[in-house]
């Protein structure tokens, strides 16, 4: 009776061992991901997302990532505010990345400081970003992570946004933004300097600069635009030699 009754026990193990290497080989097969989706980046390239989410011996598992990431976000990863994962069918996966939004960068203290549209710190790096502008001619004296930079007149937030939202607009990517005293405008464009004058018409002026910078491509100088308006059109260039 008691052999029996362990002959039971053990194909009982047999068939349930074998039940749950089916199920894994199974799930193995059907649920690896294949097609991986990335919306929302542009500080990470997808590849770079991709290998943040799917790390680990599972990784690649989307039943693994959907309950790995289920009602949990993805922070602490510089430039980003959270990730999450979308399971969209067994071997397809969505991940949404939502980057902090920033304006601008400054240079302190060999680090890089980039800002928001409020001109708070919302991260630090030791290497610029791409497609993001090198802002000049802020004046602070230290500079704290998740605080406002300590500039004079915080108005200059407001000017910084408003160009860096227009030049977004029509696609155009400045290496530096350089604001005087005044709230004069100097946009750099690899060798050439953009001299904008004042925030006034400033959607006119960035709609033809836009025709502008490709004709002087692989040129050097001043184009001067401050004196631009619909009626005068005023705009000329001095060429560096």
């Amino acid at each position: 009776m008691l052999h029996k009754s362990l002959f039971i026990l053990g194909a009982f193990a047999i068939i349930l061992l074998i039940a749950i290497l089916s199920a894994a080989i199974y799930i193995y097969k059907n649920y690896t991901v294949v097609n991986t989706y990335v919306d929302g980046n542009t500080h990470y390239t997808d590849q770079e997302i991709m290998d943040m989410v799917m790390d680990g011996r599972f990784g690649h598992n989307s039943i693994y990532l959907s309950f790995k990431y289920r009602d949990k976000a993805i922070t602490g990863i510089p430039f980003v505010e959270k990730m999450d994962v979308e399971v969209v069918s067994p071997d397809t996966i969505k991940i949404n990345v939502y980057e902090k939004a920033v304006a601008g960068y400054v240079k302190y203290l060999d680090r890089y400081i980039y800002f928001d549209r409020d001109g708070i710190v919302v991260e630090t790096s030791s290497e610029p970003s791409e497609g993001v502008p090198l802002v000049l001619g802020l004046d602070f004296d230290y500079v704290v992570l998740h605080e406002k930079l300590p500039v004079a007149d915080d108005n200059i937030f407001a000017e910084i946004l408003d160009v860096t939202q227009v030049l977004t607009k029509y696609n155009l990517d400045a290496d530096k933004i350089f604001f005087d005293s005044e709230f004069h405008i100097y946009i750099y464009f690899g060798s050439v300097e953009v001299s904008l004058g004042t925030n006034e018409n400033i959607d006119e002026k960035i709609i033809q600069l836009q025709y502008i910078l490709p004709k002087l491509e692989g040129k050097s100088g001043i184009l001067e635009m401050s004196d631009y308006d619909a009626n005068t059109q005023n705009i000329t260039f001095e060429e560096k030699k």
